[in-house]
């Protein structure tokens, strides 16, 4: 890996972060707070929330099993994504490298920042080689993006390829693990203080059933996590969503028994859905999701939709045509899509 400080952008390793009120605030308890321009009125949510998500993060650590230095916490794993574009990618400049098909938002983000985005195919398997990618990579080569399980393929990346990868390319590689908590594969976050350049990305949206929260996680070196939090929006995590994270890590337990259900009826609606005669092939899947090539994609959408049944068509994504991606939901849910396409003609 290259030094930190050369994969940074300059203005950004020099910027020195906006003081807020409740950065500046240590020491005892307090019950007087005249520091902020807050309005003394409408408790609780008269107060600015902690931006350092403190408490928060003290409770994810033990759960992820990483030090809460390592965690940065945002509006939805989208402002980490778009963090690190803004941290390392000079605009006009520097490049990133990615597989495809992929989760759509890393090209989205490089859009917006005005930089490269280069795409690397992946195999009939919807598999990748490190080697293809870094070949691929030049010398203003910042940020390689790796999603696993994938989006919207579903399977695991191949385990040996991504340690390749981490090991051989001299910039930062991230791995989102948005769906790692439907897989058996371990996550790489026991591999963040062998790695200094992995940063891996999680999210209350999926396995914790919190997407109306909007919070995602990145794991990374301290370092790299104090650049992230040195250019965040100040209050990047409202009060609200801190609460609801906070009563969710304290009921972890039935987490777990969600997932456990969610595979129970992804091998169910898999193992049914393979039957029905509109379904030509299922991909394997490590997701709570599972991606399907259908006779016509676009006519069994439209019908769907007429049922008040929603799946996404994914023909207009690389190698996805004639193919839906269908998430897994409760048995009832599951059962009407299963007797909608039962009638379909």
């Amino acid at each position: 890996m290259k030094p930190l400080k050369e994969l940074t952008r300059p203005n950004i390793w020099a910027l020195k972060p906006y003081s807020s009120a409740r950065d500046e605030y240590n020491g005892v308890e307090a019950s007087v707070f005249l520091d902020a321009n807050e309005n003394p009125y409408n408790q609780p949510n008269n107060r600015y929330p902690d931006p350092l998500q403190k408490e928060l993060k003290a409770m994810i650590a033990p759960v992820k099993k990483v030090r809460p230095e390592q965690i940065f916490l945002g509006n939805g794993s989208d402002e980490a994504i778009d963090l690190m574009f803004r941290a390392f990618c000079c605009p006009g400049k520097d490049n990133v490298v990615a597989i495809d098909p992929t989760y759509g938002m890393y090209q989205v983000c490089a859009d917006v920042n005005d930089v490269e985005y280069r795409k690397v195919l992946l195999d009939e398997n919807f598999q990748f080689q490190a080697d293809k990618l870094l070949e691929a990579a030049d010398e203003n080569t910042k940020l390689m993006f790796l999603c696993s399980p994938n989006n919207p393929t579903g399977n695991n990346l191949c385990r040996k390829e991504i340690e390749k990868l981490i090991k051989e390319f001299q910039g930062i590689v991230i791995v989102d693990e948005a769906y790692a908590d439907f897989s058996d594969e371990p996550s790489l976050l026991a591999e963040l203080d062998e790695h200094p350049n992995l940063v891996v990305f999680q999210t209350f949206s999926k396995a914790w059933g919190c997407a109306a929260i909007r919070l995602g996680m990145a794991f990374a070196s301290p370092e790299i996590i104090g650049i992230l939090s040195k250019i965040k929006y100040p209050y990047n995590v409202n009060r609200l969503t801190q609460q609801e994270a906070i009563h969710m890590m304290q009921k972890h337990y039935e987490v777990e028994r969600w997932i456990k259900s969610v595979l129970e009826e992804r091998e169910r609606l898999i193992e049914e859905f393979q039957n029905l005669p509109c379904c030509k092939h299922i991909f394997p899947t490590d997701a709570n999701f599972f991606l399907t090539r259908v006779t016509d994609a676009k006519r069994i959408y439209d019908y769907l939709v007429s049922k008040g049944i929603i799946v996404r068509n994914r023909s207009n994504v690389t190698l996805c045509k004639d193919c839906l991606r269908i998430t897994i939901g409760t048995r009832p849910e599951n059962d009407t899509l299963l007797q909608a396409l039962k009638q379909y003609e």
